[in-house]
């Protein structure tokens, strides 16, 4: 099998995503937008939100690192804490709470991309006032 060489081979994306998540202190960060898929890290501080929200042409992913909260599905709270993953399909209303003490720490992976690739919002208020979107850029 021929291997892609020079400056066409793509990277695709490879770290300890558990260590990237645990040192993140951004509400938002985007770490790599493929053409369907993309990840993200979040942190909320206790008591933020992401606030809810419904992607009708996207699924979403969730592995929480860190802390505990509450995810809302369809208006059914989920408890959630360290160690869980949760999905969330397309059309479904949700939202993200930190119902902890400490911040919540979680990555997310849409699919299709749902961010500008490289978004950096450092809090929630940040992300609340910039309403980006997906605009087809990939990271490579």
């Amino acid at each position: 099998m021929d291997k892609l060489k020079g400056a066409d081979q793509m990277q695709g994306f490879v770290d300890n995503i558990e260590a990237l998540t645990e040192q993140n202190d951004d509400f938002r960060r985007v770490l790599y937008t493929g053409h369907n898929l993309q990840l993200v890290l979040m942190t909320l501080q206790p008591g933020d939100e992401i606030g809810e929200e419904v992607h009708d042409d996207r699924d979403q992913f969730f592995r929480i690192e860190e802390g505990s909260g509450e995810i809302w599905i369809d208006g059914k709270a989920n408890n959630v804490k360290s160690d869980d993953g949760i999905i969330v399909p397309q059309g479904a209303s949700h939202n993200v709470v930190n119902t902890g003490k400490e911040p919540l720490r979680l990555y997310t992976i849409y699919g299709p991309p749902e961010h500008i690739d490289g978004t950096v919002h450092a809090t929630a208020a940040d992300a609340q006032k910039e309403h980006e979107h997906f605009d087809g850029k990939t990271t490579e």
